[in-house]
């Protein structure tokens, strides 16, 4: 079975095709016939040994994939032909692929299996962090960071699904465009004073910050927060891990909180099953649809990651079998 496999941790250059053994399908597992699987920050991570997550080399990663159904339980939610989205922990960069039952929802026939690939992470990431520890509601104001990127742009799309306003933080001018066609409502540019930008849209400050950048981004965006108003911890893509003072959650009565759907994975499994089906009810609506950055050959899963490392990755990237 052809497949992609990081051999060592030299950044990108770690991925390098290769032949591999069929999965061998779990009791609660499915078995997929991989149409698309998803490249993200963390294979950026992982490459380089940076991940908080380390693995045995070498490995086929890849942590999300649409397909359709080869084999199923017995009784369960998915039968063989269905076609699915899923998070498969590793195993992804490959022909075929097994992922838990329960970390799965079906791909709806109005979406791709490209677009399908952007789910399982991202947009269950973005429904975790906003509507479970954000206590996104309907009318709010939201701020997303790294707005372009696969988890932005999912940000940016499950908001507006559960009736927020939306604000994009973009890196140039040139990303401008990039975020309105993602949806978003206003966008403002990192470099051009953000944050007064913000608050001529938003006085009084945002609810809600989806923050995935950090570094020196963090300190303003909690000054953009009106009170009462939340800052989700959800990647640190500028490299700096913030710290802050905590007289100002306590002054201004506002909440910081982390969101990381792999540990919520672990520490609260049964949780997972409705997050899919949350998910996949949202995905009726029109402002739903996962922006696909690039399109690559399975082979070539390097060149993804570079792409990212290199910040010349807007939306989803995905590699095709």
């Amino acid at each position: 079975m052809r497949a992609v496999r990081l051999v060592a941790l030299d950044g990108p250059d770690g991925y390098v095709p290769a032949d591999v053994p069929e999965p061998e399908r779990g009791a609660d597992e499915l078995l997929i016939d991989v149409r698309a699987a998803g490249v993200a920050f963390p294979d950026l991570l992982l490459s380089r040994g940076e991940y908080q997550y380390a693995h045995e080399l070498p490995v086929v990663l890849g942590a999300e994939v649409a397909g359709v159904v080869l084999e199923a339980p017995e009784g369960g939610r998915f039968a063989p032909g269905d076609r699915v989205a899923a998070i498969t922990f590793t195993g992804g960069f490959a022909e075929r692929a097994t992922a838990p039952a329960d970390r799965a929802l079906p791909l709806p026939a109005s979406l791709s299996f490209a677009e399908g690939a952007a789910l399982p992470s991202n947009y269950l990431t973005a429904l975790f962090a906003l509507e479970l520890r954000g206590r996104l509601r309907a009318g709010e104001a939201l701020l997303v960071h790294g707005a372009t990127g696969g988890l932005g742009s999912a940000a940016i799309q499950v908001g507006r699904a559960l009736g927020a306003r939306t604000i994009a933080v973009v890196g140039g001018a040139a990303k401008v465009a990039a975020a309105r066609e993602i949806g978003a409502d206003e966008v403002v540019v990192a470099d051009e004073g953000w944050r007064d930008a913000v608050l001529g849209l938003a006085p009084g400050g945002v609810d809600v910050v989806f923050d995935v950048v950090g570094g020196e981004r963090f300190l303003d965006s909690l000054r953009s927060l009106r009170p009462q108003g939340r800052l989700i911890v959800a990647g640190f893509a500028g490299g700096e891990i913030p710290t802050v003072r905590v007289n100002r959650l306590l002054l201004r009565n506002i909440d910081v909180v982390g969101a990381a759907l792999g540990s919520y994975m672990h520490s609260d499994p049964d949780g997972m099953a409705p997050l899919c089906d949350r998910l996949g009810a949202l995905l009726e609506h029109p402002a739903m649809r996962p922006a696909i950055g690039g399109r690559l050959p399975l082979e070539d899963v390097a060149e993804a990651v570079r792409r990212i490392a290199d910040r010349r990755a807007t939306g989803k990237l995905v590699v095709e079998p």
